[in-house]
């Protein structure tokens, strides 16, 4: 499979390891030195697109991928406000969207195991529920896309809450999350339960880029040959 990567740092440098190590050629490589080289002739080389850039631009970059016809996985989080214009896009172009706010098989387990805790603490009205995360200081968005999909889990289940804040609660059915940027930190999620007699915590910690990576070469290989849009989910089954 021949691959085109749309952002060349840390995330698509360890993308382009684990595609290397899986047998798949990296034809395109864009970044800030070389935007001119990011056009519909060096896209429809590649077999498919990976993205990981920045909140502000991954709109534009996944636009351009489907305009040329080059299906694409976006790994860029902080840009879903635009999601339905995407998937209207990717209509009109008959093309393949793959988006998620975390790539990593365990994070997507941690969301199901997420989404059940919420329902079982649904009746359960003593457990005071909040979120933390915490990621290197270059992470641009707070709270990450991945808090905001558990955030979002928490709130489909739990009656009580009806919106999250990126701060300490303020209002009873608000869900609270902290926001902690450190170095070094890959990321770490974390949800507490707290009563009065006892606490429920579930943790997910990445130890590294690997999951990431490893999870966006997976999802871009499912991809190839299909038309619509996808997560995780899709690729996953549950």
């Amino acid at each position: 499979m021949k691959i085109a990567l749309i952002g060349y740092g840390k995330m698509g440098k360890a993308i382009e390891q684990i595609a290397q190590q899986n047998g798949h050629e990296v034809v395109l490589r864009i970044d800030v030195n070389n935007v001119a080289d990011f056009t519909a002739e060096n896209l429809q080389k590649a077999d498919v697109a990976i993205e990981f850039t920045r909140p502000e631009t991954a709109f534009e970059n996944l636009q351009k991928c489907l305009e040329a016809g080059t299906p694409v996985v976006v790994g860029t989080t902080g840009w879903l406000q635009r999601l339905e214009e995407a998937k209207v896009l990717c209509a009109q172009h008959q093309g393949a969207l793959f988006y998620s706010s975390n790539y990593s098989i365990g994070v997507n387990v941690f969301f199901a195991v997420n989404r059940f805790l919420a329902q079982m603490m649904n009746g359960h009205k003593q457990y005071a529920v909040r979120m933390a995360e915490t990621h290197h200081t270059q992470k641009l968005d707070a709270p990450s896309g991945t808090a905001i999909t558990l955030a979002e889990g928490i709130l489909e289940q739990l009656e009580r809450k009806s919106s999250w804040v990126n701060q300490p609660e303020t209002k009873a059915d608000e869900l609270s999350i902290l926001s902690y940027r450190v170095d070094p930190a890959p990321g770490t999620h974390e949800v507490y339960y707290e009563s009065a007699i006892d606490s429920i915590e579930i943790r997910h910690t990445a130890h590294s880029r690997e999951g990431f990576a490893s999870g966006a070469v997976q999802a871009a290989v499912w991809l190839v040959g299909k038309k619509g849009v996808f997560t995780m989910s899709d690729l996953l089954g549950f």
